[in-house]
């Protein structure tokens, strides 16, 4: 195998960490992990498997007692019996220590025991929800085994290998509650998630449908002419030959271009490079490559055949010269042309001539690998083959119905990936097929798209289901159109969570209860999720109240004071609710003191470079700081620390914000930089500023409670601080104007609305008064819940 297909992997454990015996070995990898092994033989393999590439951990302190039928293994994490025998449910069990409440379930082996989830291999056809594979998290147990007795192992050459029938290999997460540890260990044995490439935080295009050269970039012009960025281009199958002999077969499967649809492939895609787009194709490989295609006389003689008499090259990920021919002969060459990625589509099932090798397994490992050749950010867009998957973002979760039900599962399905290290998925936003049109529908699931890991927007070929904007209503329209650039200005914010999934091993998307393991209503929220460390999100994934114009989602917020990201609305915590929104807004709730980084610059021409201005948003309420991070965006430097940090730190209780010169390689920053720091729902109507010291003047703007201060030609040097007024606090809500606003535009009686508002005025500062009023009105529960929501947000 070419050296670039091999692997950095670090498979053996350290030897202090090992207890063995004859046909048993237990190796402690930390305080909370453990190897367990069985052989009937009593041989052992220290090699990296599909999963597990990491084992030297650090050497482990812990508690052994080696009695003559029995092994007890004790960390202050967890105590673990074994029988010494082959592994069974009463020879080897295991307590996690320290449950809240003391609670001692045991795991057991090979009995079922409650587990958090993981993901799934592919959302096709799924209308709703589905079964979900393991993860490596547990809310009562706190122990979870994943087995990796049936993965092959990776030779030194980089080949795989399959392993003796008989053996079990398990690792045992023993975290209790400790998520995040969990995960970060998790990636330090299975591999990192690295970072991609800053274009794929972007809007991406995709549609199953057979363009023409003239027709996709005429799209694109109609785009431009709406302002609406797209940094990938994602074209499917009918980029190739389809319309085939059938003495070939069916054309499912193609790596030739149609020159009658594409006429100068190498020109097409220059135009798409120029519009700062990447481009990526889909590959359905399983039919191999047949007499027809321009790559198989090259292709026939790499694999030994005579390509005169025009026999299939079959489809055989199993052989290493069909892999290496594949590659050079068929992908390489159009690389060159300019496409800059692969959708592999592989949907033919788990077989291959190897037993136990999974094709899409190989496909993924061996494409990302293959992409990142050249010294560029390896990248591949692929569906779900297994535990140690994250490796290979960025994820195709499948072809998904279009319906309310696979919209509302879809929140859940994402961040819960989170609990097998899973963290990029790219969904068919919008829905691929089947179903039906519903616009309201379309655009809570384009506003999903962009607080998920990737924005790809995606349709079928019906001529009825296209995804373009102006294909809906007004209302929606203008949605989806603030949303798709809302996605792009979000970058320096993305891009820095990009950063931290690989640092730090915390997805983009996690589960409420990562932040909040001992509080049992975390669990209970499944569509609302940390996007980031600044945000929650809780999409609105089912349709507005008749009459009322406004959808209805289940909130939990944490305690502490939480702010609207479109409202400025302010919110205390520790407490459910229920938040009513319009066509135009979602529940996306900045935790106190968020510092969220955005720019406006937001054309495609300019998503791959770090812009030279940033707009940073900064809500009050406490004390936090935030670290923005920057690289040279397309190479692997980021491994070597190459980049640019910016610390921008709140000090609530001082009124300071402060924004630190940059650590790092300067020179990847633009020379002169704008800065807007919009302070948020703020009563500060001014701000002492000093740049390096010298006090600024004639900076300062307020719109509402907004108070902003622009900084033109800063450098990467400059060291800003900005101080506002000891007394300044957080702002109250308007809540009259909330209440009226919102009554105006609902399509109730005009008597009702004159009763509601009326009862709101007087009752502004009591709401446990407004609620007996309204409760005496016997009005319809949600129009009381939405008043209520305005009038007990925030209360003193």
């Amino acid at each position: 195998m070419k050296e670039y297909l091999k692997i950095d992997a670090h498979p053996e454990a350290c030897p202090e960490n090992v207890v063995q015996g004859e046909n048993f070995r237990i190796t402690v990898l930390t305080k909370s992990l453990v190897r367990l092994e069985y052989s009937p033989d009593g041989e052992f393999t220290d090699a990296p498997t599909q999963t597990v590439l990491n084992r030297d951990f650090p050497q482990v302190s812990f508690e052994l007692r080696d009695m003559s039928d029995e092994l007890e293994i004790r960390t202050e994490y967890f105590q673990l019996n074994y029988d010494k025998k082959e592994f069974t449910s009463h020879g080897l069990s295991c307590y996690a220590l320290g449950m809240p409440g003391g609670n001692r379930t045991a795991w057991r082996y090979g009995e079922k025991s409650e587990n958090l989830k993981g993901t799934a291999r592919t959302l096709d056809n799924v209308d709703g929800a589905c079964e979900l594979e393991d993860g490596i998290l547990s809310m009562w147990c706190g122990c979870v085994a994943l087995d990796d007795s049936r993965t092959l192992t990776i030779r030194e050459d980089g080949w795989v290998e399959p392993r003796k029938k008989g053996i079990q290999d398990l690792y045992l997460f023993v975290y209790g509650h400790r998520f995040l540890e969990a995960l970060k260990d998790f990636y330090h044995l299975c591999g990192e998630t690295p970072m991609l490439p800053r274009f794929a935080l972007g809007n991406w295009w995709s549609r199953y449908y057979k363009y023409t050269e003239e027709s996709y970039l005429k799209l694109m012009n109609q785009f431009d002419k709406e302002q609406i960025p797209f940094t990938v281009a994602v074209i499917d199958m009918d980029w190739h030959l389809v319309d085939i002999d059938p003495k070939y077969g069916t054309g499912w499967t193609g790596y030739t271009w149609n020159r009658e649809m594409f006429p100068d492939p190498e020109r097409f895609l220059k135009k798409l490079h120029d519009r700062g787009m990447k481009t990526t194709l889909n590959l359905h490989p399983a039919d191999g490559i047949r007499a027809f295609e321009d790559c198989y006389p090259q292709m026939a003689e790499a694999m030994g055949m005579d390509p005169e008499k025009g026999e299939p090259v079959n489809f055989d990920i199993a052989n290493p010269v069909f892999l290496e021919a594949y590659f050079d002969k068929a992908l390489h060459p159009m690389e060159e042309e300019g496409v800059d990625f692969w959708w592999i589509d592989w949907q033919q099932g788990t077989n291959s001539r190897i037993e136990g090798l999974d094709p899409l397994w190989m496909l993924n490992h061996y494409h990302f690998l293959d992409s990142g050749r050249d010294g560029k950010r390896p990248m591949t867009f692929s569906r779900y083959a297994g535990p140690g998957s994250h490796r290979y973002p960025v994820g195709f979760s499948g072809d998904t119905l279009i319906t309310w039900e696979s919209l509302d599962f879809q929140p859940y399905f994402t961040s819960t990936a989170s609990n097998i290290g899973y963290g990029w998925w790219s969904h068919d936003i919008g829905g691929h097929m089947l179903g039906y049109k519903n616009d309201e529908m379309e655009a809570r699931w384009y506003q999903f798209g962009v607080f998920s890991p990737v924005n790809r927007l995606h349709s079928s070929s019906s001529e009825f289901n296209g995804k373009e904007p102006w294909r809906f209503k007004k209302e929606v329209h203008d949605t989806m159109c603030d949303f798709l650039r809302l996605r792009h200005r979000l970058m320096p914010y993305l891009y820095t969570m990009n950063h931290r999934a690989w640092e730090k091993g915390e997805p983009i998307c996690q589960p409420m209860y990562y932040q909040y393991p001992e509080n049992f209503t975390a669990y209970g929220q499944k569509n609302e999720y940390f996007f980031g460390s600044e945000l929650v999100a809780a999409p609105v994934t089912t349709p507005r109240i008749r009459g009322l114009n406004v959808a209805c989602t289940k909130v939990w917020l944490p305690e502490g004071m939480w702010f609207d990201f479109f409202t400025d609305t302010v919110y205390r915590g520790g407490r459910n609710l229920n938040m009513y929104r319009t066509i135009d807004e979602i529940p996306v709730l900045a935790k106190a003191g968020a510092i969220v980084p955005m720019t406006e610059r937001i054309q495609a021409t300019e998503a791959e470079s770090n812009p030279d201005e940033l707009t940073i948003r900064v809500y009050p309420g406490a004390d936090n700081t935030f670290v923005l991070y920057e690289d040279d965006n397309v190479s692997e430097d980021y491994r070597k620390g190459i980049c640019a940090c910016t610390e921008m730190k709140l000090d609530w209780t001082e009124k300071t914000f402060t924004v630190s010169p940059v650590r790092g390689e300067l020179s990847l920053l633009p020379v002169r930089r704008t800065w807007k720091i919009e302070l948020h729902k703020t009563t500060a109507a001014g701000a002492e500023v000093l740049v390096n010291g010298e006090k600024q003047e004639n900076c300062c703007s307020r719109c509402g409670t907004t108070l902003t201060v622009t900084l033109e030609h800063l450098r990467p040097e400059d060291r800003v601080e900005i101080c506002l007024p000891k007394e300044t606090e957080i702002a109250e809500n308007p809540v009259q104007k909330q209440i009226f606003d919102f009554l105006n535009q609902a399509e109730i009686g005009f008597i009702d609305k004159e009763k509601i508002y009326r009862a709101a005025e007087r009752s502004l500062k009591a709401p446990e008064f407004l609620i007996s009023e309204l409760q005496s009105m016997e009005i319809d529960q949600d129009l009381c819940g939405a008043v209520l929501e305005f009038a007990g947000a925030y209360l003193k």
